[in-house]
């Protein structure tokens, strides 16, 4: 029987035609080439990214080192090492108890200062790290000895405290907003106060009181 030419049936193997210029031999030469290039650059890169990185910064510590914080508008330098959080450094050093660490773990928001007005956990952030900013703690939101601030005015009003172990971080935290927006919706309340925790369970007093500090009706808050 005649054998069929497997050519004929779309079957056969050709090889790349010459004309092409290009075979499998010369593709696989010049990926090889390319990938040892960019190899060689990415060895080079560090040394590149090196040469523009700014010096280091030198390095203090582990003894006590001067530390300058401007807390309340008032500027206190004391002795601190570098590895103390402003928590400690305001309750330890500055005798301003009123911030409270709880969690010590950055998750209960009871240490939250206000740091250049923006909200900070103060068990989170090292002394070190905070000079040069405007440090303001509960102990500097009353406008006088004998004057309230208007939030602190509020949270008494409308209960807002039971054990009030959380109440200067929540008060911060409100104060915070209001700065930023003074009439805040109820949602924007409950986002400013999400990362403050309260055991008590207060929530719905706190939010009556900002509505109140904010000038609005306190009864918003029944709402959500």
């Amino acid at each position: 029987m005649p054998r069929k030419n497997s050519d004929s049936l779309g079957q056969g193997t050709r090889e790349p035609s010459a004309s092409s210029g290009i075979t499998r031999r010369s593709f696989l030469k010049g990926t090889g080439i390319g990938a040892a290039s960019l190899a060689a650059v990415r060895l080079q890169l560090p040394a590149v990214v090196a040469e523009v990185q700014e010096p280091p910064v030198p390095a203090v510590g582990p003894d006590p080192v001067p530390v300058t914080l401007q807390v309340n508008g008032q500027t206190y330098t004391v002795r601190v090492e570098p590895r103390i959080t402003l928590a400690d450094a305001l309750r330890e050093h500055l005798d301003l108890t009123g911030t409270k660490v709880i969690c010590d773990r950055g998750m209960c928001g009871g240490c939250t200062v206000l740091l250049d007005g923006e909200p900070v956990l103060a068990c989170m952030l090292l002394a070190i790290a905070a000079q040069g900013k405007a440090i303001r703690t509960v102990e500097g939101l009353a406008q006088s000895d004998t004057q309230l601030d208007p939030l602190q005015d509020a949270f008494i009003t409308y209960d807002a405290l039971q054990c009030g172990y959380c109440t200067p971080g929540m008060l911060m935290s409100c104060r915070a907003l209001l700065d930023r927006n003074p009439k805040p919706s109820l949602a924007d309340i409950k986002a400013a106060v999400s990362g403050n925790i309260c055991r008590c369970g207060t929530y719905p007093h706190v939010f009556a009181a900002v509505l109140a500090a904010s000038g609005q009706d306190p009864r918003l808050a029944q709402q959500g």
